[in-house]
């Protein structure tokens, strides 16, 4: 089943039950990913086009999160968290931050990175092997952390 598919019989089950906040969710990426398919490039819709299109949604809500609780808005920041579940439903597991530096030492191993001016190297290499399933911002701080101890 594809992302859309899941995300129609998703956003039909919200409708029946009445889940107001799941029901904008859904709708939101079932925006994102309806604009995808119009802008005309002719692509189709991968798995890694899906995780790119999730990824972006959830880093929205993040930077939302973040925002109104500096604010001191903490209903609208509530209401975000529960629309990032929703999202990271639809993301495959999210690696621990345990998982990730070890990820990131066998990374590190593989395209010889050692030193801090290696971090653009071991940074590509890391996001690309790990994308949609590690948070940018996690990474980076774990490789700076690995590149810093060496």
């Amino acid at each position: 089943m594809t992302l859309n598919d899941k995300i129609i019989q998703d956003l039909k089950d919200a409708m029946k039950s009445g889940d107001k906040v799941k029901l904008l969710t859904i709708r939101s990426i079932r925006a994102s990913i309806l604009e995808f398919e119009k802008n005309g490039s002719g692509k189709e819709m991968n798995e890694e086009e899906e995780i790119k299109l999730l990824s972006t949604a959830a880093k929205k809500r993040k930077e939302s999160i973040e925002q109104f609780n500096k604010g001191g808005r903490e209903d609208l920041a509530k209401a975000e968290e529960t629309e990032l579940q929703i999202i990271m439903s639809y993301l495959p597991e999210q690696l621990s931050e345990k998982d990730i530096e070890k990820e990131v030492i066998k990374i590190a191993g593989k395209v010889g990175a050692k030193l801090k001016a290696d971090f653009g190297k071991l940074m590509g290499a890391a996001v690309k092997e790990m994308k949609g399933r590690a948070d940018g911002r996690v990474i980076k701080e774990i490789v700076e952390k690995v590149l810093g101890e060496n």
